[in-house]
């Protein structure tokens, strides 16, 4: 446990330091939406595609891993359809339930599996990255469309949308450079490595500048149901089908901590652009990266 303690504590340090920034008045406030943006479209798009094409997967069979993934992250989706029908949510507070217990933060995910299993374990987070991002994106945009506007986007307009997602694109150009042994040629893997580094940093300080107190305790029973689904019943789904799928050692760990970590920040931006309840996203957001500082250890304790 002090182990993981000691893994675990400086990712939220980190994330405690950006709330600490913005409460004091340290940045112009102008300032954070920009490097939200730049953080989006630029540095996590980096660190994924540089991840992705040139992880050293050839000493894992990580098909069972990427079930394993898959299958909590479905099964998930059907306790939420499932709570889409027998709760009294509007369109648009479903739709951020949704992004809040289904979508995963990378940034803390990425940090976490740094800090407590080095280059291997990034390695296997790059598979991670590769299953979940592009499913979780394409299950929040067609949702969103579904339930938050007044009437059903068209599927034109679902696939227009997927077509700009960075995040999307990034992991597309990753694996298919790494698939073809391409891989990033020197100073282009140089390049995408050092705006990757950024990421995590200026990512982890913008989700403490990121979070709303007040909001998270005007919706807390919304925000504890939300949490208890992404950062209890995840971890135990993703459990589930490790044991079902034989995922043991080091992938079974890196599968439950990207079923752990919080939800992504990044579901405010999309719950603003496709009419989610934006606010109730932000106190998801905050509520569960709080929770999160104790969960997290708590899981990976009781799983090793």
């Amino acid at each position: 446990m002090e182990a993981i303690l000691n893994s675990l504590i400086p990712v939220f340090l980190v994330i405690a330091l950006g709330a600490v920034i913005k409460r004091i008045g340290f940045l112009d406030e102008g300032l954070w939406a920009p490097l939200d943006r730049l953080t989006y479209y630029v540095f996590f798009p980096a660190l994924l595609l540089h991840t992705l094409a040139t992880a050293d997967l050839a000493n894992f069979d990580v098909w069972p891993m990427a079930y394993a993934l898959w299958g909590g992250l479905f099964s998930m989706v059907a306790i939420l359809m499932v709570l889409r029908v027998t709760t009294k949510f509007t369109g648009p507070q479903f739709a951020s339930v949704f992004q809040g217990a289904a979508r995963w933060n990378g940034f803390v995910a990425l940090a976490a599996i740094g800090q407590l299993y080095g280059p291997e374990g990034v390695t296997l987070a790059a598979v991670s990255f590769a299953v979940l991002v592009p499913t979780v994106n394409v299950l929040s945009v067609l949702i969103l469309t579904r339930y938050a506007g007044d009437t059903p986007a068209g599927m034109g307009t679902v696939l227009k949308l997927l077509s700009k997602n960075p995040l999307i694109l990034a992991c597309a150009a990753g694996i298919a450079l790494n698939a073809s042994h391409i891989g990033l040629p020197g100073p282009l893997a140089t390049t995408a490595d050092i705006l990757g580094k950024a990421a995590l940093t200026i990512g982890l300080i913008a989700i403490g500048a990121g979070l709303k107190w007040h909001e998270a305790l005007a919706h807390k029973w919304i925000v504890l149901l939300t949490s208890a689904l992404k950062l209890a019943v995840m971890p135990a789904l993703m459990l589930g089908w490790c044991i079902f799928f034989d995922v043991t050692g080091l992938p079974r760990l890196v599968v439950l901590l990207c079923g752990a970590v919080p939800g992504a920040t990044s579901s405010y931006i999309l719950a603003r652009q496709l009419g989610g309840d934006a606010s109730l996203m932000a106190s998801l957001i905050t509520g569960g990266t709080i929770l999160a500082a104790v969960t997290m250890p708590l899981v990976l304790w009781l799983a090793s």
